[in-house]
């Protein structure tokens, strides 16, 4: 099971002077909502099959934070893939090098992402980590089923319903809204603050090929009010406006 820390934007975004990433300095960090459904999956599927949940996660100590969220829900262990302090955030390429030493140096069946990242939304990671593995991998996945020791992965296309089935082990990376995330109880938050989290260091990152130029927040549409009139003078226009919306006849 494999979770990035990405920031919790609940405003207006603001860049770097550089342009060339959001600036996180009044942010709070999470995980991304397919990210959650991911980890909810897992802890599902292990406890109606057996098993255990290990989640794992590219980046500085302070993603700790969010590998002990996953715990506080469920997960058995957590691997924090350490960069070093104040390294540039790795790419789609590094990222899976990274997750594929740890997913090689276990004996996993199952290897759970969420489809995209909330903060880049690249699409890459699942499908480059399960190149690197030779694993077969579906993608985008909104029903997940483990029948007989086969994944039975479903996904939505245009107005039909792709159904693969995937041998053991495999990666599948799956979309909001495939479950419905719970929340931690009081006794996992507390089990969660007391867990051992795993540390490697990071590999050499090989080159991205791909980097960033730029980024720009788009120009929000301006939102405008109209005054009908004041009092009993607005009745007739305000009649006109619901009339035009056909709620009045």
């Amino acid at each position: 099971m494999c979770v990035k820390r990405v920031p919790t934007v609940g405003g207006s975004i603001v860049l770097t002077d550089d342009g060339l990433a959001v600036d996180t300095r009044m942010a709070g960090f999470t995980i991304s909502p397919h990210e959650e459904c991911a980890v909810e999956e897992a802890v599902r599927l292990t406890s109606e099959s057996g098993g255990s949940v290990t989640v794992v996660t590219v980046g500085p100590v302070a993603a700790e934070e969010q590998l002990r969220a996953c715990l506080a829900v469920g997960a058995s262990a957590a691997t924090l893939v350490e960069t070093l302090p104040g390294a540039p955030e790795l790419g789609p390429i590094a990222t899976a090098a990274c997750l594929s030493s740890v997913a090689a140096s276990g004996s996993f069946d199952l290897v759970l992402l969420g489809n995209e990242a909330a903060d880049t939304g690249d699409y890459q990671v699942g499908i480059r980590l399960a190149h690197l593995l030779g694993w077969p991998v579906a993608t985008g996945v909104k029903s997940l089923s483990v029948p007989g020791g086969l994944v039975t992965a479903s996904r939505n296309s245009a107005r039909e319903t792709e159904t693969f089935t995937l041998p053991l082990p495999c990666v599948v990376t799956v979309r909001e809204g495939l479950n419905l995330p719970r929340y931690p109880s009081l006794p996992g938050r507390l089990r969660a603050k007391r867990a051992v989290i795993a540390r490697t260091p990071a590999a050499a990152a090989p080159d991205e090929f791909v980097r960033v130029r730029g980024l720009r927040v788009p120009s929000a549409a301006g939102r405008a009010a109209t005054v009908l009139g004041q009092g009993a003078e607005a009745v007739p226009a305000l009649v006109s406006v619901l009339s035009d919306l056909g709620i009045v006849p």
